[in-house]
C-alpha cells in the first residue's frame, strides 16, 4: 500500500495518539484509553469510528477480534512521514548526554572509536546499534568517456588515478530521447561534448562522492542533459559497491531482545543469524549512497516490511552515513522493532554519524 490517505486533522490526531501510546505501552490500544488519557475533545464512540476507518484504510489492525488495534507498518511510514514532531528539548538532551558519553580525547585506532561509539549508541537508545568501518574513499576519477556502441548502447568508461578501469553500460535511448532525431556522427559528436563537459567537472573526485550528485545544480549550458546524467549518477551508484571485507561492529542484542516483539524463538534466531554470521548481506541495507533524489536527506528509515532482508521484516532500521571530507565511507545503524521511539532513535543516531564525520577529519 503506497498512496497516503488524506486525514482530517482529527484522524491524525487519533492515529497519532493511538501509535505513541502504543509505542509507550506495547499493548493494543482501544478507544477508551485515547479517550481517556488524550485531551482530544471528542467521544469513545466517536475514536472507535475513526480507528474503524484508520484500519479500513490500512493504518492501524486488530491482532485478535476483541483486541484493541496496533499500527501497521503502514501506520507507522505516515506517522514518521507526516505526524511526527520534533521535540527539541527531549533532543538537545539526547545530544548532551551522547557527547558527554563519547570519547572527546584522540583514540588509538578507528576500532576502538567504532567499538566505544556503538556501545554508547546502544545504551543510551535501547535497540541494536550498528556501525560499519569507514571504507576508503575509493579512487578519485582521472578520466571519463561516453562512446556509443553498436549494440544501442552507450558505454560509460571511467579511470581512476591508478589507472583502474570501470566500465559501465547505459541504454542509449536514455540519451537520445532528450535530443532532436540524431544520426550517428552527431551523437558521437554529443557524447563527446558531454564527456567534456564531465572531466571538466569531475576530474579529481572520489567515484564515490560522484554517484551522489546532485544533477539539477548543473551549468545551464548542459541542463537538458539533467535527467541523463542522473541516469548514471544511478548507475554509478549500482555499480560501485562498497567493500564488505570488514566487519560490521554490533552491541545491545541482548537488551534489545528483551522487547515483546521479539518473544518468538525462530525470529530471534534468524535476525541474531542475520547479524553475527551474514554480515555481508547488512552492507548494501546500512551503507548505501543516497540517490539523486535525496542528496540532502540525513536519514534513511526502513520500517518493517519496507527491509529488503527477511529477518528485519519485523524491525525498523534508521541509518545514517558518515564522511570524510563530504564523502560517505560509513554508516550509523539502529535496529530495532517497529514500535520504536522514533524521534529519540533519529536524534541518536544523526548525532553520532555527525561526531564521527568530525572524529575522522
Amino acid at each position: 500500500m503506497s498512496a497516503k490517505p488524506n486525514l482530517t486533522k482529527r484522524h491524525q490526531s487519533i492515529l497519532k495518539a493511538t501509535i505513541e501510546h502504543y509505542i509507550a505501552t506495547a499493548e493494543p490500544v482501544g478507544s477508551k484509553v485515547i479517550a481517556q488519557g488524550y485531551n482530544l475533545n471528542v467521544s469513545s464512540s466517536t475514536i472507535r469510528n475513526v480507528m474503524g476507518r484508520l484500519e479500513a484504510a490500512g493504518l492501524l489492525y486488530q491482532p485478535h477480534t476483541s483486541a484493541g488495534r496496533i499500527p501497521s507498518d503502514f501506520g507507522y511510514r505516515l506517522y514518521v512521514d507526516r505526524l511526527l514532531i520534533h521535540n527539541e528539548t527531549i533532543a538537545k538532551k539526547l545530544e548532551q548526554s551522547l557527547q558527554q558519553k563519547l570519547p572527546k580525547e584522540k583514540v588509538s585506532s578507528f576500532e576502538t572509536l567504532i567499538q566505544r561509539s556503538t556501545k554508547i549508541l546502544s545504551a543510551l537508545s535501547g535497540y541494536i546499534a550498528l556501525i560499519t568501518f569507514p571504507q576508503s574513499p575509493s579512487d578519485t576519477l582521472r578520466h571519463i568517456q561516453l562512446v556509443q556502441v553498436a549494440s544501442g548502447q552507450i558505454m560509460l568508461i571511467l579511470v581512476t588515478d591508478s589507472y583502474q578501469t570501470e566500465s559501465i553500460l547505459i541504454e542509449s535511448s536514455s540519451f537520445i530521447a532528450e535530443q532532436d532525431q540524431l544520426d550517428d556522427e552527431m551523437i558521437t559528436e554529443e557524447l563527446q561534448i558531454l564527456s567534456n563537459f564531465l572531466n571538466h567537472k569531475l576530474k579529481g573526485k572520489a567515484l564515490s562522492a560522484i554517484a551522489s550528485l546532485n544533477w539539477q545544480e548543473i551549468d545551464r549550458e548542459f541542463e537538458h542533459y539533467t535527467d541523463f546524467l542522473q541516469i548514471l549518477s544511478q548507475k554509478i551508484n549500482s555499480h560501485l559497491k562498497p567493500s564488505d571485507d570488514k566487519p560490521i561492529v554490533v552491541h545491545g542484542i541482548a537488551e534489545a531482545l528483551r522487547q515483546p516483539e521479539f518473544s518468538q524463538l525462530k525470529q530471534v534466531q534468524t535476525l541474531l543469524y542475520l547479524l553475527e554470521e551474514e554480515q555481508k548481506q547488512l552492507w548494501s541495507v546500512i551503507f548505501a549512497l543516497p540517490d539523486h533524489e535525496h542528496t540532502d536527506k540525513k536519514i534513511t528509515i526502513k520500517i518493517g516490511a519496507e527491509n529488503p532482508l527477511e529477518p528485519m521484516r519485523a524491525c525498523t532500521l534508521i541509518s545514517a552515513n558518515y564522511c570524510i571530507d563530504d564523502t560517505p565511507v560509513g554508516s550509523v545503524g539502529v535496529i530495532g522493532p517497529t514500535r520504536m521511539l522514533y524521534d529519540n532513535t533519529i536524534t541518536l543516531v544523526e548525532t553520532t554519524a555527525e561526531y564521527l564525520s568530525d572524529a575522522f577529519k
